[in-house]
This record gives structure tokens, C-alpha cells and sequence, in this order.
């Protein structure tokens, strides 16, 4: 589901900035904006042109679907739990699961 909520896309740049560790202002520089400009973005207060989104999303190394979108994400303890299954299996199911989650991957893309 698309997210046309200025303040929602706003947090969720937020978190990102968090997550790399960069500051309001350096994220501002790098994307050649002023500080405040770039805080009102966060807040929500103001669009942004698409020019000025895909250099912030580059910035903080993310993608606009990551930003754009709400999908549900699976959990870290999921993550590590697929990985387990996937470390026991032999080789040869190794390549089975993978070449099945290409055929899937390229079916909904």
C-alpha cells in the first residue's frame, strides 16, 4: 500500500537517518538542502519535489518503495529462523529453495 502521508514519510525518513547515524544537518548537506528544510521534511510540514526525495532516499541508502510503502516486514527472529532451515539442508535442496524463490520473486515483480 502506497503512503501519501507527508508526516508518516517523514518518520519513516527519520528512522532511517537513525539507523546510518546521520544527523538532520548532514543529511541536509548532502542533499544540498537547508537545515530547516530538510526538519520540516521529517516533520511532515512540507512537500518535497521528486528530485529532492530520490536525493534524500540516496542519501540514507534506501529506495523510495522502502519510504512509499508499508509492507510488512518480517522480523529479525523470522530472518534467523529462515536461515537456520536453510543452513540444514543439503546442498542440492539449497539450490531447489533457491531456484524457487527466483521463479517467485520474478513472477510478482
Amino acid at each position: 500500500m502506497l503512503v501519501f502521508d507527508f508526516r508518516a514519510i517523514g518518520n519513516k525518513l527519520l528512522e532511517n537517518r537513525k539507523r546510518i547515524g546521520l544527523t538532520q544537518n548532514e543529511v541536509a548537506e548532502k542533499a544540498n538542502l537547508s537545515d530547516r528544510t530538510y526538519a520540516d521534511i521529517e516533520r511532515g510540514c512540507v512537500n518535497m519535489r521528486m528530485e529532492t526525495f530520490l536525493k534524500i532516499c540516496e542519501v540514507l541508502c534506501v529506495t523510495p518503495d522502502d519510504i512509499l510503502t508499508n509492507e510488512n516486514r518480517i522480523s529479525e527472529n523470522t530472518k534467523a529462523e529462515l536461515v537456520e532451515k536453510f543452513n540444514h539442508c543439503t546442498l542440492t535442496q539449497q539450490e531447489t529453495a533457491i531456484k524457487h524463490l527466483n521463479i517467485y520473486l520474478d513472477s510478482v515483480r
